[in-house]
């Protein structure tokens, strides 16, 4: 990783901009937003639809060529739902789309590409009309889905459980479990009587941990000047 070469007020500016942006344009996407986001390069996260819930302590990062997308398209207007919980991590390119009813825990953390649905959208025989049948998902506390992990509809995965990179949730997947493959099958199981730290833990005190950042920032940045800064972003090899 290079140096941040930025002046400390500039990066300051920047995570203004930064929060200004995740207020005024996805803020008000959302039915309910907790405190203490940090959606990084917010404008290129899209919420959209009814009834979207985030808790606090929400962590998005956006990347240009994977959004991070969080969408209900319910089967009338007003309908439908996505429920965040506290401490959650979407990284770049993780889809959320809900026709009923996706609930995500607190601390869950969903690694690039992650992809969960509760609906088919469509059914085999009529690929105009989806299946009556509602197939809400549920991710319970702490669960972490890895890389490009899949989640079908109508799945509920346990707390602590780990799905492995491109595995794809068809069915439930108790509490404490390592799943991989596809279709997702046990793998490992995990000590529920093991101490674990989660997302929560990390965020317990979140305006000291804020406060804390802030201090490392005026330390790191300390000394770096404007022109230097720029003068890298217009002849990046003078970084090396």
């Amino acid at each position: 990783m290079r140096d941040d070469l930025r002046p400390y007020w500039l990066k300051k500016t920047y995570l203004k901009f930064r929060h200004w942006y995740t207020d005024y344009f996805l803020r008000p996407q959302c039915a309910e937003m907790g405190p203490y986001d940090a959606v990084m390069k917010p404008w290129y996260v899209h919420i959209s639809g009814p009834n979207i819930k985030i808790g606090r302590c929400f962590t998005a990062i956006g990347e240009p060529m994977h959004r991070v997308e969080v969408g209900v398209w319910g089967r009338e207007p007003g309908k439908g739902a996505i429920t965040i919980g506290d401490g959650v991590l979407l990284s770049p390119g993780t889809r959320l789309s809900a026709c009923d009813s996706i609930t995500i825990g607190n601390g869950v953390m969903m690694a690039n590409g992650t992809y969960i649905t509760d609906s088919d959208w469509h059914t085999i025989y009529d690929r105009t009309q989806r299946s009556e049948k509602q197939t809400p998902v549920v991710v319970e506390d702490n669960v972490w889905l890895g890389d490009h992990a899949t989640v079908l509809k109508g799945v509920t995965i346990g707390q602590n459980s780990v799905v492995a990179a491109r595995a794809v949730v068809t069915r439930d997947v108790p509490a404490n479990v390592i799943v991989a493959g596809n279709p997702a099958q046990v793998v490992k199981e995990l000590d529920p009587e093991r101490e674990m730290t989660t997302r929560l833990d990390y965020f317990a005190d979140p305006a000291g941990l804020a406060q804390f950042f802030d201090q490392v920032d005026r330390q790191v940045l300390a000394g770096n000047s404007f022109w230097r800064w720029l003068f890298s972003v217009v002849y990046p090899a003078s970084r090396s």
